[in-house]
């Protein structure tokens, strides 16, 4: 995911002589290649995120298209003041395209533990209204993505995964102009996910299927500019939305946004959000293992689900803004 998002900056600083990069002593091969193709229009600012976003918002007040590089906690959560003032805050009256990329969403740091795996980073970067928040679920999405990371203005967030994924959208594309894709289109229930809970998302469809129960599948991975009328067509097939996100569930993640969505819009559905349960935990294990004891695995989502089918919730009441 990581080094598909760079090959196509890479390919496109050949050509583009706007484009700068600049890291947080955090590298790839292809980023060996940036530093020596392009020697003028890379910076390597140390371990210091804090002046990697100053750094930055001083070079797209140059008229530079910026891509700053860290780890996803380190890069959101160290230098969020930073992010605040120098990108959210300045954007506002000075013309300015900074984007922030963010490896090590979620779980996917498995063996380093807390600190380097990122369960907030939605909560804060949606916090701030003016930044787009973007979550894919593949590398093939993550090379879309950068013709709108350099083709608009204002600060964005992607937040990839540290890990090589199977590929999603190999035989179709994403539709990137709505900020969400709709992979199933059935039942009662509408799964929307985002990131790497979209593979856990397909194969809790599956397990749901030989259950008796079928559901839709959306990959949501534009947290804040996504096509409001669209997905609120889909979501109006529904009886019912369950949000998977591999962040803190309540905590004003995808559960939130949706949440808020449906409400304005009066959508009229039952919600159940599926996210980490608890505070932070410090055991050892796989990825798989970790999500089945936060509550986001295969097995305990097939088991919640089954469920929240059978349950009595009532709906969302609806109201307006």
């Amino acid at each position: 995911m990581r080094d598909a998002l760079l090959e196509q900056i890479h390919g496109a600083m050949a050509s583009d002589p706007s484009i700068f990069f600049a890291s947080a002593d955090f590298g790839s091969p292809v980023l060996d290649r940036i530093r020596a193709d392009h020697p003028k229009r890379f910076v390597n600012v140390g371990i210091a995120e804090q002046n990697l976003i100053n750094v930055s918002a001083g070079l797209a007040l140059e008229g530079y298209k910026v891509f700053a590089y860290a780890i996803a906690p380190f890069i959101t959560m160290r230098c969020f003041e930073q992010i605040r003032v120098s990108l959210a805050l300045l954007s506002e009256v000075r013309p300015m395209n900074v984007n922030l990329i963010g490896v090590g969403a979620g779980y996917s740091y498995v063996v380093s533990g807390p600190t380097h795996q990122c369960y907030e980073d939605i909560t804060l970067m949606r916090a701030l209204p003016n930044f787009q928040v973007m979550s894919p679920a593949d590398h093939i999405t993550a090379g879309m993505l950068f013709d709108r990371c350099v083709g608009e203005l204002g600060p964005k967030y992607l937040r990839l995964d540290a890990q090589v994924l199977p590929p999603i959208y190999a035989d179709t594309a994403p539709k990137i102009a709505d900020g969400f894709h709709v992979h199933r289109r059935e039942g009662s229930i509408c799964i929307v996910a985002t990131g790497y809970m979209l593979h856990t998302a397909f194969a809790v469809a599956e397990r749901l299927l030989v259950n008796g129960v079928k559901v839709g599948v959306i990959d949501l991975f534009d947290l804040a500019h996504f096509s409001p009328d669209r997905l609120r067509e889909e979501l109006s097939r529904y009886q019912s939305i369950v949000s998977m996100e591999e962040g803190f569930a309540g905590r004003g993640g995808l559960d939130a946004l949706l949440y808020n969505f449906i409400g304005h819009n009066a959508i009229d559905v039952k919600l159940l959000n599926i996210g980490v349960e608890g505070g932070y935990r410090f055991e050892l294990g796989t990825r798989a293992e970790l999500h089945e004891q936060v509550g986001i695995g295969p097995d305990v989502v097939t088991r919640r689900i089954l469920d929240f089918s059978k349950s009595s919730l009532p709906t969302l009441k609806k109201h307006q803004r």
